[in-house]
């Protein structure tokens, strides 16, 4: 899908934040200055759309998982939207402290949330009392608000992507700290170098955090798309062979008779 700065604009993905907020370091990415606010250069904006969108369309067809983060109310719904359709997972309620440097013990969080609802299945959650029913579904309804979209993720994810790094800071110094790479949206008030993948545009604005969504997520879903081709090619090359032995061993039996 190729990136239209026509789009882009009508997306208002060029506004930026008032010139006295700005970050100096995103300086290569402003074009102008207009009543007070830094504009993004767009045609920088699409090229780096395309740059995220090939390395994160070589993460998925390699089988590892993006895990996607934003947690400010205009982009929640959007992201929980957008990464679902992909069934790529997301955190858009608060970050868990230690999300990724300690996995394990957001791993067994996870297997508790299974265990309960193991118990509402196999019928044991029945046999408690009234008060430890309450206890348990007020627990399972916390872990699904603060972990429900990562139940699947089984390993570390093969890189984060970031609406506001500026509030994502946690997420951001965790990934750092483990060298998972970083793909984010990042606006003129924040640091480009924080990023391995920057893609300089409006970070407020759902439209532009919408815009921009669409086109990363097409990416995924292209490199989840050649993985299943790959993948359905080589099974048929291991089914061909078969194939091609079957008749030779019904002629060795007719011969022997």
């Amino acid at each position: 899908m190729a990136v239209e700065v026509k789009e882009l604009l009508e997306a208002g993905v060029h506004f930026g934040h008032l010139t006295r907020k700005w970050d100096p370091n995103m300086a290569p990415y402003v074009y102008m200055e207009r009543n007070g606010i830094h504009i993004i250069n767009l045609y920088k904006t699409a090229a780096k759309i395309d740059e995220a969108g090939e390395a994160l369309a070589k993460i998925a067809a390699s089988g590892r998982k993006i895990l996607f983060v934003a947690t400010k109310k205009q982009a929640k719904d959007i992201v929980a939207e957008k990464a679902g359709s992909i069934n790529m997972p997301y955190i858009t309620e608060r970050w868990p402290g230690g999300m990724l440097t300690n996995f394990v013990t957001i791993r067994k969080a996870v297997k508790k949330m299974a265990s309960i609802d193991r118990m509402k299945k196999d019928g044991t959650f029945n046999t408690l009392s009234k008060k430890e029913r309450l206890q348990v579904d007020r627990l399972r309804a916390k872990l699904e608000k603060n972990l429900g979209s990562i139940s699947d993720m089984t390993r570390l994810p093969g890189a984060l992507f970031v609406v506001d790094i500026k509030r994502e800071h946690i997420a951001i110094k965790e990934a750092q700290k483990l060298n998972i790479p970083i793909f984010a949206m990042v606006d003129t008030n924040s640091d480009p170098r924080q990023v391995d993948y920057v893609i300089p545009a409006n970070d407020d604005a759902s439209k532009s955090i919408d815009k921009i969504l669409s086109y990363v997520t097409d990416a995924v879903a292209g490199g989840l798309a050649e993985r299943k081709a790959e993948k359905e090619a080589a099974a048929a090359e291991k089914e061909a062979p078969k194939a091609k032995e079957a008749p030779a061993k019904e002629v060795v039996a007719e011969e022997e008779e």
